[in-house]
């Protein structure tokens, strides 16, 4: 189960859509700056997640 998921800086008015098959793991690494992309805007808190059964399915929504 792969899942589709958008994060929310408030501190920056920003989000982040991403997917994974472990939001856990997936948003601490957000929260602890190990991904580039987001780690000049931490904290994160999830806002909206979306199952999907397929890597492909997660993926065509998350474009």
């Amino acid at each position: 189960m792969y899942k589709v998921y958008v994060i929310y800086s408030s501190n920056f008015e920003r989000y982040y859509v991403g997917i994974t098959d472990n939001i856990e793991v997936r948003i601490k690494q957000h929260n602890s700056g190990k991904t580039k992309s987001t780690k000049a805007y931490v904290p994160w808190e999830v806002v909206l997640t979306e199952d999907y059964e397929t890597r492909l399915a997660a993926r065509n929504r998350e474009k």
